[in-house]
């Protein structure tokens, strides 16, 4: 796979439609060739300790944010033919299709792949989990701002470059 977009969703509290931060990493021709980082007003719009604790953003940080239909107007001409990529899709996939939902937009069903499940494909147990940071190390990647969604992203976009 040399053509698609890496993403990144964080979320202010346990609703996967609580999307607080985006990142997006556009690989084309197996080189980055734009990223994309943008705050969220979440909806609901509240954070929890813990979610505050593993990515440090708080209501002040997005007090000012545009919500979701807006971002994502500006994100999704960026995506038209693009797969998508995330590490554990299932979250990330899910934190999309809740915000769609949410906003009463029309889903329009992307393509997603799973870096975290080609991990578990190509390094098995060489790896003692497959945890995105891990992963990252494993492809020559140094993740040093974990759960900052560009970052992530950005291992995501390396990790895929390497191993799908």
């Amino acid at each position: 796979m040399t053509h698609f977009v890496a993403i990144d969703f964080e979320t202010a509290n346990g609703y996967r439609s609580s999307i607080c931060s985006i990142g997006v990493v556009i690989v084309k021709e197996g080189i980055i060739t734009d990223s994309i980082y943008r705050l969220v007003r979440p909806e609901p719009e509240w954070y929890s300790w813990h979610n505050t604790q593993v990515h440090g953003l708080t209501a002040a940080d997005t007090e000012d944010a545009q919500v979701f239909p807006y971002v994502w107007a500006e994100i999704a001409p960026k995506l038209i033919g693009l797969p998508l990529v995330a590490h554990n899709k299932s979250f990330d996939e899910g934190c999309l299709r809740a915000a769609y939902r949410v906003y009463q937009m029309d889903y329009p069903d992307y393509e997603f792949h799973c870096t975290c499940q080609a991990s578990r494909r190509v390094f098995g147990r060489e790896l003692p989990n497959h945890q995105l940071q891990t992963v990252a190390r494993r492809c020559g990647y140094d993740l040093t701002n974990h759960h900052h969604a560009l970052a992530d992203a950005e291992a995501c976009a390396h990790i895929a470059i390497h191993i799908l």
